[in-house]
């Protein structure tokens, strides 16, 4: 299984690199925002050390993405440092290659955080040495050390969730007035799992007020539905406590997944049971759920072009490595704790069957899954 998972990566990671470079050679179409309030870009050598600080691969995304990082770092001419926090060892893992990139004089770090609040002793030792900090796909916490954040909108992303969770549901269920629902969230140490969770429920909350949507086990706090590590046995586990415990004679006919490996762990779930599918959400475009979307057992996904965000972020370090102003898109929203990062937000694209051809029809690796 894991060898035929990394055969997809790397095809993926293949057919991507061409067209991630070149999205990288372009300068955006955004107007530019004035100069970060977090220090000038005063430029520094064009074959610079750029660290690369990504969380576990346990995001088909993640492993993609550190690829397209040492591929598309090397070609806008830099030297890649890329470092993954393997998901057997804890946030330490992550803070000592931090340190250690900055210890070869990186000029620039880019940081997946494992753990987003427990980062900023190593961002502060970054400034202190002279390098700037772009937050990637998960904001650090708390600390006024970091210069850019890039990111999908990923509030957005979780409304789109619960948009679909209530599509799908009318469209199978049409004799319907109410569902039965359960919820999931990503890992309580990932920020963005919040912000997932927060964009959904201001989809999915008035519909439980108003008894449209019943969470049978009572479960929809965010401490409740969190799934430790974004590990897929964790929420196979849940929810196949739920269906022991709630749905012995009660039909269940929607779940909010944060992602698409934890989707199809839910799924399997429900299978192994002996239960129908009801509707499941996801994101991430994961080959596996793109299959399971066009058979009509996964419902949805989130299209977040990995491609786009690395060379977003290789494009902020190529403006500053010409000490030019970066390219940024919201100033405004995105409050760590201790600062308004400045922040470049692409948009998601909710994906279903209907529009699953249209949606990977410049990606080599997806679009063929759609055919047929």
């Amino acid at each position: 299984m894991m060898r035929a998972r990394r055969t997809v990566i790397a095809t993926r990671v293949a057919a991507l690199v061409a067209v991630c470079s070149v999205v990288v050679a372009l300068t955006g179409c955004t107007s530019r925002a004035q100069e970060a309030a977090s220090g000038s870009t005063r430029g520094f050598p064009a074959n610079a050390i750029i660290g690369v600080a990504l969380p576990d691969k346990t995001s088909e995304n993640f492993a993609i993405a550190g690829q397209l990082f040492v591929e598309g770092l090397t070609k806008a001419g830099f030297s890649p440092d890329v470092q993954y926090a393997p998901a057997t060892n804890t946030v330490a893992e992550q803070q000592n290659e931090i340190e250690a990139m900055i210890t070869r004089g990186a000029k620039v770090i880019i940081i997946g955080a494992k753990d987003g609040s427990q980062l900023s002793t190593q961002v502060a030792d970054a400034k202190r040495a002279g390098a700037m900090v772009i937050s990637y796909d998960r904001l650090i916490l708390n600390t006024r050390n970091v210069d850019y954040y890039v990111a999908y909108d990923n509030e957005r992303v979780g409304e789109l969730q619960g948009q679909a969770l209530l599509a799908g549901m009318k469209a199978k269920y049409p004799d319907k007035t109410s569902y039965n629902i359960e919820l999931f969230a990503g890992s309580p140490d990932d920020n963005n799992s919040s912000v997932f969770f927060q964009g959904a429920m201001k989809v999915l909350q008035p519909k439980i007020n108003d008894g449209t949507l019943k969470v049978v086990s009572g479960q929809t706090a965010f401490k409740q539905v969190t799934t430790q590590g974004w590990l897929a046995q964790n929420a196979q586990s849940r929810m196949d406590t739920l269906l022991a415990g709630f749905y012995s004679g009660t039909e269940l006919d929607g779940v909010l997944a944060p992602n698409d490996t934890l989707a199809r762990a839910i799924l399997q779930s429900v299978k192994t049971a002996g239960k129908p599918y009801p509707i499941v959400t996801g994101q991430d475009s994961e080959a596996a759920s793109v299959r399971l979307i066009m058979q009509g057992i996964q419902y949805s996904t989130i299209n977040k072009d990995t491609r786009k965000l690395v060379a977003e972020a290789i494009k902020m370090v190529s403006e500053l490595q010409r000490g030019s102003r970066v390219d940024v898109n919201d100033t405004t929203s995105y409050n760590n704790g201790a600062k308004v990062v400045p922040t470049f937000l692409l948009t998601p694209q909710l994906v279903t069957r209907q529009n699953a051809a249209q949606s990977y029809a410049t990606d080599p690796t997806l679009e063929p899954l759609t055919r047929g």
